[in-house]
């Protein structure tokens, strides 16, 4: 497995990481997953305190034993929750953040978190305030490094401008190029990496995307209409081949751009990892190949102001 070095910081991550979200609450079958994708060579595994109301987290932390320093974690606060009522408000200051990291160790059963996330961020926050606890947090050894996940330009943007960030996560496909609009030239000359979340866009880039097409796009995707994507993914599959299946190339297509380090698909069985890991190996993606893609899909512009 090819790795990439994480923004300014030390990390080499792997191309492909494991989201976790969908990893589901049956403990061993998430391990059998989660120790499949180490095996395969993928070292980035990403979870959130939110996902599941904690449960996730204490889910990987246990798929994870004995397999600790093969790693690359990451994980996000910032939303409050209240696991009992399964509720919760966004939350990013200083205070909750130093509750948050702790409470995320003790069900990752760890004592460091090596990317530790803002979990969205809006341009009201208390932005310097959120920074200083990010930074002591590192200062304090219980993070290595720190990062936002984020689709929000103007937030970004401040971001870059006054913190030591070295990743942003946010959603990058095929289908959604919105970062090639004006984010990832910024990030770039910033050395700041991307986490690409979504490459599949929900499994409609997949060599069953239609049929996801039908099930995740009846009202649209972003500003497509269903008929639009199912015009783009039929046109795609037709790129697609048993030597390169349209998953493969749809990872392929965001880790042609030099500042994602790492594509972050979720699994929620162990045959879809299995289809999700044919890009190690499928060919290289051409130059040719990426113009056609980029051909095929078009555009799309974030919302004013955002």
């Amino acid at each position: 497995m090819n790795k990439r070095q994480l923004g300014s910081s030390n990390l080499m991550v792997s191309e492909i990481g494991l989201g976790c979200m969908t990893l589901g609450t049956d403990e061993k079958k998430a391990t059998d997953i989660v120790n499949r994708a180490l095996d395969a060579g993928i070292n980035y595994l990403d979870t959130a305190d939110l996902y599941n109301f904690g449960r996730n987290e204490e889910i990987v932390g246990k798929a994870l034993k004995g397999r600790r320093d093969e790693i690359i974690l990451g994980t996000k606060g910032g939303n409050h929750f209240d696991r009992d009522k399964e509720d919760w408000y966004w939350d990013p200051s200083k205070s909750y953040i130093k509750e948050a990291i702790k409470n995320s160790l003790h069900r990752l059963g760890t004592d460091y978190i090596d990317l530790y996330q803002l979990h969205g961020g809006t341009i009201d926050d208390p932005i310097d305030e959120t920074i200083a606890a990010f930074d002591e947090l590192v200062q304090e050894g219980l993070v290595r490094y720190y990062g936002i996940s984020s689709i929000r330009p103007n937030v970004i943007r401040e971001y870059v401008k006054r913190s030591n960030i070295v990743s942003v996560m946010m959603q990058y496909s095929l289908l959604d190029r919105r970062p090639e609009e004006e984010i990832l030239d910024l990030l770039n000359e910033n050395q700041i990496s991307v986490l690409a979340r979504g490459p599949l866009a929900k499994g409609m880039l997949s060599n069953n995307g239609l049929d996801k097409v039908h099930e995740k796009a009846q009202e649209g995707y972003l500003s497509y209409s269903q008929e639009e994507v199912k015009h783009m993914v039929e046109h795609l599959l037709g790129h697609s081949s048993e030597e390169r299946s349209l998953q493969a190339l749809a990872l392929q297509y965001v880790l042609q751009d030099p500042t994602v380090s790492t594509a972050v698909f979720g699994a929620s069985s162990a045959e879809q990892l299995e289809r999700n890991l044919s890009m190690l190996e499928a060919p290289p993606l051409t130059e040719d190949v990426y113009a056609q893609l980029q051909q095929i899909t078009r555009p799309i512009v974030y919302q004013k102001h955002r």
